[in-house]
């Protein structure tokens, strides 16, 4: 089978069983023993370089990005395989953030379907072909072997336990913040998410996690002592973290418990960075990747020109917009308070978020910050309903005024269409204020493409 260009190759793959979108979950669909026999049908290409794989509800991509571009700035060949992507399939393998190109893309896209033209999967073993995350996956490890890479850096798709990136041996595992999500999926409580996403400790390697809520520590902790993996708590190596981001750039300080101190600017604009930075630096400190100044020297280098587009991304145009897939609790609470660094005055949010999230709390933590709020639809990728969250935007806010959260009811705007969102938002602001676009990667990438389109440039 052949394709004329990566958007009709990407399209086929998408045709395939698409997990990602329907969601749909039993023990017949997520199985590893379907991603290794798949792998096991193509040599194995995951075991071409040396692993780092990543964790988490949140702050895992930023992690592995900058962890990915580290490892470049010290001289490895590195490929990063992370999802979503927020305006192309392109992002979602590089080598440490540099596109590969379109046409290596395609040869290896080529190559994987003239080998799985015979391929199929028996009966008991779920769906008859490879699903679509398993065939981006399979993509990844082919495009690492064939670029000759040491490492490879892995972003799970969803969960861990049963994630179709799950069959790797890794060097190190990492584990970013837990929150309550895809609890259709997951679990209905931390410890049961966190039970999941625990599900990529390996035995005897080093395991690098961020602070936790309790629960989630107490899990990882278990499972990493059933595994006899030792752990490496963020919380007991820092001492200080902290960020200053203006529009351009983001200082971060982070002192550590050996009285070291690093101090740096970086791309990627958020207080929330700062963390994401020291598990970057952790996770090359235990794998003995900077034993000492001119290795930590480049390895800052590399944290430091790290970018991730749909994280806090500052778009300029006729009113400054960012835009932030932030779709947990903490993370909006994190992403409003770093707007708030950067827009004193405030401003307007565009919100959008796919089924299966934290709701309520992503609703009360908006609603306290923001008094004009358009409730849109973040695609159709995944499923949605932005009526029935414009009516729980609507309830919470009469609740929270009743009880006293809230000294007058905001602005709730139902606007269905993305563009039609943008334009309101636009209307909306005042002055020096700012728009955000936030809720899920869905929503910022369908307002970011617009942004982009608006001032001429290619999403």
């Amino acid at each position: 089978m052949k394709f004329s260009d990566i958007h009709e190759a990407f399209s086929y793959i998408e045709g395939f069983t698409n997990l990602e979108k329907t969601q749909q979950y039993t023990v017949r669909t997520y199985r590893l023993d379907r991603m290794m026999k798949l792998l096991h049908h193509f040599g194995n290409p995951e075991r071409s370089c040396r692993i780092i794989h990543a964790a988490g509800s949140k702050g895992k991509g930023s992690t592995c990005a900058m962890t990915a571009s580290a490892l470049a700035s010290l001289g490895y060949t590195v490929g990063l395989y992370s999802s979503p992507h927020v305006s192309t399939y392109l992002e979602r393998f590089t080598l440490a953030g540099r596109f590969f190109e379109e046409e290596y893309i395609l040869d290896a896209v080529h190559h994987m379907f003239s080998r799985i033209r015979d391929f199929h999967f028996p009966e008991e073993q779920g769906f008859e072909h490879p699903t679509t995350f398993e065939l981006l996956t399979l993509l990844a490890f082919l495009l690492f072997q064939q670029s000759g890479c040491d490492y490879g850096v892995i972003e799970t798709g969803l969960g861990g336990r049963l994630d179709a990136t799950n069959v790797v041996s890794p060097v190190i595992t990492a584990i970013t913040p837990i929150e309550l999500e895809h609890t259709n999926i997951l679990g209905n409580t931390i410890a049961e998410i966190a039970s999941e996403k625990a599900g990529i400790i390996k035995p005897g390697i080093p395991v690098v996690s961020a602070p936790q809520y309790r629960d989630a520590h107490r899990v990882i902790t278990r499972k990493a002592a059933e595994q006899g993996a030792e752990v490496h708590h963020l919380p007991d190596l820092l001492v200080h973290c902290s960020s200053r981001s203006d529009m351009k750039k983001n200082h971060i300080q982070l002192v550590w418990s050996d009285d070291t101190c690093d101090d740096l600017e970086i791309s990627m604009l958020g207080s929330f960075q700062a963390e994401n930075c020291a598990m970057a630096l952790t996770i090359l400190k235990v794998l003995n990747l900077i034993p000492g100044s001119a290795e930590r020297e480049a390895a800052l280098r590399g944290i430091s020109s790290a970018v991730l587009p749909g994280r806090m991304e500052v778009i300029r145009r006729k009113r400054i917009t960012v835009i932030d897939g932030a779709h947990t609790r903490r993370s909006v609470e994190r992403i409003i308070s770093s707007f708030r660094e950067l827009f004193p005055a405030g401003g307007a949010v565009i919100f959008g978020a796919v089924n299966g999230k934290d709701h309520s709390h992503m609703a009360e933590a908006v609603l306290r910050h923001f008094d004009r709020i358009i409730v849109s639809t973040p695609g159709t990728f995944k499923p949605s309903n932005p009526r029935e969250l414009y009516e729980l935007f609507t309830y919470t806010a009469q609740r929270m005024v009743t009880e006293g959260d809230l000294d007058a009811s905001p602005i709730i705007l139902l606007e269905a269409d993305p563009a039609q969102a943008l334009v309101r938002g636009d209307a909306m602001l005042f002055g020096e204020e700012g728009l955000l676009v936030t809720g899920s990667f869905y929503m910022a990438s369908e307002i970011r493409d617009l942004c982009m389109k608006e001032e001429g440039l290619c999403p």
